[in-house]
């Protein structure tokens, strides 16, 4: 990866003092033999100093690999063998006590369909705040974080002091312990209750409807346990990494960000500056952005300057360059992926800048020229 530093020094002072001295790049070898060129650019005091990156297949390749490799990683570290369903406070579960009838009346009458309510739990038996449940017989049992084949084992040893070889079945009548949140860019955002069957990333978001069709598919955000995961699905599924195997935590909050949040910016002499919004995997190359600006204007634009900055001043920022005169180069920008808030700057050719140069000077000149007049 080729770079060039930006800093303070102008080239017009370098090549300056260059010729004062009497020397040239081939009177200095060590200059002459350095493989990567330091090229210096006009900046202001409060300008640091930023590499420039020459933008080639090369560098592509890498910062996709790198890029992917941090993808991978990561939905590694997220992937876990799911735990089986624990029961937690407000669940609900249907006792049955086998030979015994009399036993089915503690689980309460379901209420009928006009004495319902959505927030209401079905027949059975609640778990409450302490996490217990009250059998008769049995009196208070602890259930939270048991599963239904071990409170069965428990009931089964209590109530054997009072009933022979009690047959006991415990299933769960209702999920209402264990919840992960879905929001943004999703049909039905909301909250979706946990069950038996582990929850993976896919089914969250089928459950929430599906994506919508502002949704950026390469930008999900979840929160766990106060740390916040970015999972690009567009990645691993091109790394052959299935969403469906990354399973979701109770408590987990899973949000999809919009694509006209990751847009970026095109500016410089293109025929129509825009904030380019990203296709619904989620992916912007520089060849897209360019095209929604219209592509560069031949008449003003200088193809060898095209520039794109990347981060911000508190972070590392980043410089890449491509001189889009050669044919190569529009490969170049098909295959290099821009990322959120990415800066896209064509710069003008020398003419442009000589005329915008004149055009600032001519009134001065023309006021200065008609006084003159004036005082003869």
């Amino acid at each position: 990866m080729s770079t060039t530093a930006t800093s303070v020094s102008g080239s017009a002072k370098d090549s300056t003092s260059a010729q004062a001295d009497g020397t040239t790049a081939a009177d200095n070898p060590t200059d002459a033999e350095a493989p990567n060129t330091t090229r210096k650019t006009d900046a202001t005091q409060s300008t640091p100093e930023v590499p420039v990156t020459e933008l080639d297949i090369g560098v592509v390749k890498q910062l996709r690999e790198e890029r992917l490799a941090r993808q991978n990683q990561q939905a590694k570290m997220l992937s876990s063998v799911p735990s089986p369903y624990a029961i937690g406070v407000g669940d609900v579960l249907q006792i049955v006590v086998w030979d015994h009838p009399e036993l089915a009346a503690a689980s309460g009458a379901a209420p009928t369909q006009s004495q319902s309510r959505p927030a209401d739990p079905p027949s059975g038996f609640v778990v409450d705040q302490a996490g217990d449940i009250t059998f008769p017989y049995a009196g208070s049992i602890h259930v939270v974080g048991l599963r239904p084949e071990e409170v069965q084992k428990r009931l089964a040893s209590t109530l054997g002091k009072y009933f022979v070889k009690p047959q006991i079945t415990v299933r769960m009548a209702s999920y209402r312990a264990h919840e992960v949140y879905v929001d943004g860019e999703v049909r039905t955002p909301g909250s979706v209750s946990l069950n038996d069957v582990p929850m993976s990333l896919y089914e969250a978001i089928s459950r929430a409807g599906g994506f919508a069709d502002t949704a950026d598919q390469s930008d999900l955000v979840l929160i766990r346990g106060g740390e916040t995961y970015r999972i690009d699905m567009t990645q691993m599924l091109a790394s052959g990494l299935a969403p469906s195997r990354l399973y979701l935590k109770a408590g987990d909050m899973l949000r999809v960000s919009a694509r006209d949040q990751n847009d970026v910016y095109v500016m410089g002499e293109v025929n129509k500056p825009v904030s380019a919004i990203p296709q619904r995997n989620g992916r912007i190359t520089l060849a897209d952005a360019l095209s929604q600006a219209g592509s560069v204007n031949a008449s003003t634009a200088d193809a060898a300057q095209m520039f794109v900055i990347r981060g911000a001043l508190n972070s590392t920022p980043q410089v890449f360059h491509l001189d889009g005169r050669s044919p190569v180069a529009m490969l170049v920008a098909k295959e290099f992926d821009l990322q959120p808030k990415d800066v896209v700057y064509v710069d003008g050719n020398g003419l442009v800048r000589f005329s915008r140069v004149l055009s600032l000077l001519l009134p001065a000149i023309n006021a200065g020229m008609t006084a003159g007049i004036l005082a003869k």
